[in-house]
């Protein structure tokens, strides 16, 4: 393991006290709260690590092929979405009795123009910024810091899945369980596909899509 020097343990924990700041703290601008996080992890990341802020995050430009994003990306995501409708929520749902909140989504039934918005939405916030910000920057600040053993890895996804969970309690603790696993296999695809986050930047975009699409015909 590379010698970890002063400026890369300072700056990773004044950047998460901030993004602690941004996400409990008194101001609240939940739309585009991961967005302006996300800006601040480029700029943390390009002085960590000295210029080379995106490819440290993931960004691999090589990884953008027709192959990975147009092919490979959107058919892990229609399989990754048929086991969440088709197993995940429902065995959730019979776990803990609770059906998942979905009222948050309700003005987008039907309602062509809210969904366009949500869309450029989802994919700025969800697909971009959850991305970057919990696999590209705080699973692989994990790694940096304890290695990639499996145990390390394992306790990385676990850890930081339910993170992943807790940060959508607006949907119930059925909709916390089942963001926490969905959470667990994009971090295991970022891992297994050797932290390329374009590819789950574009699983997760894909996958949220989908579900926009749902809503807005009344499918969920």
């Amino acid at each position: 393991m590379n010698k970890i020097t002063l400026r890369q343990v300072l700056i990773p924990l004044i950047t998460t006290a901030i993004i602690c700041f941004l996400w409990f703290g008194p101001a609240r601008i939940s739309y585009i709260e991961n967005i302006i996080i996300s800006i601040l992890i480029f700029i943390a990341n390009y002085i960590e690590y000295k210029g080379k802020g995106f490819s440290a995050l993931g960004f691999q430009r090589e990884n953008v092929t027709v192959k990975n994003i147009v092919v490979l990306a959107p058919l892990v995501a229609l399989g990754l979405f048929a086991f969440y409708v088709f197993l995940l929520v429902p065995g959730v749902t019979k776990l803990t009795g609770v059906p998942i909140d979905y009222s948050s989504f309700d003005q987008l039934k039907g309602n062509l123009p809210a969904c366009l918005i949500a869309l450029l939405l989802v994919w700025a916030s969800a697909g971009f910024g959850e991305e970057i910000i919990f696999r590209g920057y705080f699973m692989r600040q994990l790694v940096k810091f304890f290695g990639e053993s499996k145990v390390s890895i394992v306790l990385n996804i676990v850890l930081l899945s339910c993170f992943f969970g807790f940060m959508h309690s607006y949907q119930g603790i059925t909709g916390q369980i089942v963001a926490g696993t969905i959470g667990a296999i994009l971090a295991l695809i970022f891992y297994l596909r050797k932290y390329d986050l374009w590819f789950v930047v574009a699983v997760h975009g894909i996958f949220d899509t989908i579900a926009i699409i749902c809503v807005y015909f009344g499918l969920a």
